[in-house]
């Protein structure tokens, strides 16, 4: 069975995931899964959303 491929992600969720995951404030099994679903291979250097 191939792997599931995410098809749509509500914004608002992802938008609140990517700013505590920069805060450092996001439990680590969702912030494996916001790697995986921007490919995020190391911490980020610097913020993740313009302007943050």
């Amino acid at each position: 069975m191939p792997p599931h491929r995410i098809s749509w992600i509500n914004s608002p969720v992802l938008l609140e995931a990517i700013e505590r995951y920069e805060q450092g404030r996001l439990a680590r099994p969702l912030a494996l899964w916001l790697q995986t679903v921007l490919e995020i291979e190391a911490p980020p250097a610097g913020p993740l959303l313009p302007g943050g």
